[in-house]
């Protein structure tokens, strides 16, 4: 392997460069230093030095939100036309949800 000098060109989002180039100034670090490092992390750990994951769609994220509240199960009775019958002074959260939505 070579000693010499190889340039990185990367587009990338104005926005992330300047927050990034705030941030590494503010640890005495220069863009080049820090890509450097990352190569050279990338090196000795034979893998990138963070975990990717992919991002949660809402969905997902507001199904994790319902199981960490982990609601009360209640059993919920029908007349005979198949009409749910809630008593709103036993279950006065389920009543509100049914009549407002």
């Amino acid at each position: 392997m070579a000693n010499g000098k190889s340039s990185v060109n990367v587009k990338i989002d104005t926005n992330i460069k300047t927050l990034a180039t705030q941030l590494l100034e503010r640890m005495g670090l220069d863009q080049t230093t820090a890509i450097d490092m990352f190569y050279r992390q990338i090196i000795a750990e034979r893998r990138l030095p963070f975990q990717p994951a992919i991002t949660p769609t809402i969905d997902a994220l507001i199904a994790e939100a319902a199981m960490k509240r982990n609601p009360k199960r209640v059993a919920l009775q029908t007349d005979e036309n198949g009409n749910v019958l809630i008593d709103k002074e036993k279950h006065p959260d389920i009543y509100d949800w049914a009549v407002n939505g």
